[in-house]
């Protein structure tokens, strides 16, 4: 290898220091969602109140996070990514303490929300703060350990929720957060690069109210179709349809005031973008669709605890754990397309077995099974976000960040509520053991389904990254003045 080849893959060591700071803010974020998702039938005992009351606890943050993803792009551009990190960080840390401390229902529900806003803003800024401080070089390789609390939340989450609630009250769910946050600000004070002095920026009032409240619905609808009815519910129908009104309106809307819009969607003309967005659609539907499905399989067909659900998990996110790093090496060389298509095929396999799984499948059949489609995600996952984020500009990375984090979003809120109807329908019509056992295989060969898709839709993904002495990346390398505008973006 050349010693140019050589120079052009190091990273500079800033941008593993900020990789980590905002790794160990984003974790409190990242795991927070699927260790309180396993507590709702205690939180409901211990407050004395409804579990479709409880359920608030859950659905209240996943609003507060529609609300508050599309307006990170322009809160950076005002206050500068470092200021708007360290308050969505106080932001989250102020509603845990809150929340460990809540005596209602009602409390805790205002509280999540608090939450739920600070983790809305941490989650698009986390790929953007790195983004633009590696520039073009190495993205995979850096991608593949800032994303890897996206994928590890839904596997290790249960297990920490399990334990905590096997042995601690429940408001220790809450308080393990607080040292991710408290050491998340501090790190956060000293390695960032400092912010240009804070800037006012016009806000899109028009683009906010049709994209903010339309997303709400989206997530709302998707969200109360898991509950018996399906999308026949009202509550679940109706936000659907007004939430995806408003997005389109917001496009049209969008596309008329190009990159004064809230969020310039004219973004997806650009194929990586545009593709990648769709692929992460597909693997949000693949990984938290069957996340859904799998902890059931293990607690209603096999009779297991919620914690020893959970740890039956543990071979999925070693898989991830394994394949990762490769992943994003080879990223960075070969390109996304045939490394992504070998991902999805991955997962297929390792999805497979689990359509015919019954009442007594081995467990160890079922681990080494979930141990590939593991290393199957940890493919898939990276090359697609480092994707998104090829050839763009430093302005342009906000708002790219938004696009790849509601695309993640809604395709793990659809994919959970889909396969969720398709289980309830099945269930409902089961009779024996050996009948549920067939409702749960029903479902699963629907994430094979969305699998394949996945494994189609991936031959359409641009190559290898090819760059000329006359056609340089277009990213600012990390080395750019973030003195040029807050955060690092002009807009």
């Amino acid at each position: 290898m050349s010693s140019t080849k050589t120079e052009s893959t190091k990273i500079d060591p800033r941008v593993w220091r900020t990789v980590g700071t905002v790794l160990v803010g984003g974790l409190a974020a990242l795991f927070d969602t699927t260790i309180v998702a396993v507590a709702l039938h205690t939180l409901a005992r211990d407050l004395h109140t409804s579990v479709a009351t409880i359920q608030w606890v859950t659905t209240g943050y996943l609003l507060a996070l529609g609300v508050a993803i599309p307006i990170a792009g322009w809160a950076q551009r005002v206050l500068g990514g470092k200021r708007l990190w360290m308050i969505a960080l106080a932001l989250f840390l102020v509603g845990s303490v809150l929340s460990s401390l809540a005596w209602s229902a009602e409390s805790l529900i205002v509280f999540r929300v608090i939450q739920g806003v600070g983790g809305g803003l941490m989650l698009p800024l986390m790929s953007t703060l790195v983004v633009q401080a590696v520039g073009g070089e190495a993205l995979g390789r850096v991608m593949s350990v800032v994303s890897l609390p996206a994928v590890l939340g839904p596997i290790l989450g249960p297990v920490l929720g399990g334990l905590i609630l096997q042995h601690l009250h429940w408001s220790w769910m809450f308080w393990v957060n607080v040292p991710f946050c408290v050491v998340g600000i501090v790190l956060a004070a000293i390695v960032l690069p400092k912010d240009g002095p804070v800037r006012w920026a016009s806000l899109d009032v028009v683009g906010f109210i049709l994209m903010a409240p339309g997303l709400v619905g989206v997530l709302w609808g998707l969200s109360n179709s898991s509950k018996a009815g399906g999308l026949g519910r009202a509550d679940a129908l109706w936000p659907l349809l007004i939430g995806v009104a408003l997005l389109a309106a917001f496009v049209a809307w969008a596309l008329r005031r190009k990159a004064r819009a809230l969020v310039d969607v004219r973004l997806l003309k650009h194929w990586p973008l545009a593709s990648s967005s769709l692929l992460l659609f597909l693997s949000g539907i693949t990984l938290y669709g069957a996340m859904l499905l799998l902890p059931l399989y293990f607690q209603e067909l096999r009779g297991t605890s919620v914690l020893m659900a959970g740890l039956l998990l543990i071979p999925q996110g070693l898989g991830t754990l394994a394949t990762r790093s490769i992943a994003g090496k080879l990223s960075d060389t070969m390109g996304a397309r045939w490394l992504v298509l070998t991902g999805f095929l991955v997962v297929l396999i390792g999805t497979l077995p689990l359509a015919f799984a019954g009442n007594d499948t081995n467990y160890i059949l079922l681990m080494v099974t979930l141990l590939v489609r593991g290393a199957g995600l940890g493919i898939v996952t990276v090359p697609l976000m480092a994707l998104g984020f090829r050839g763009l500009e430093r302005s342009e990375v906000p708002d790219a960040s938004i696009i790849t984090r509601i695309a993640t979003q809604v395709g793990g809120s659809f994919g959970s509520a889909v396969l969720a109807v398709i289980l309830t329908g099945a269930i409902a019509a089961a009779s024996s053991p050996a009948a549920l056992a067939g409702a749960f295989q029903q479902a699963f060969w629907w994430a094979i389904g969305f699998t394949a898709a996945g494994v189609l839709i991936s031959l359409a993904l641009p190559g290898r990254p090819t760059r000329t002495p006359a056609e340089p990346a277009r990213t600012v390398p990390a080395a750019a003045s973030s003195s040029e505008a807050p955060g690092g973006s002009s807009r």
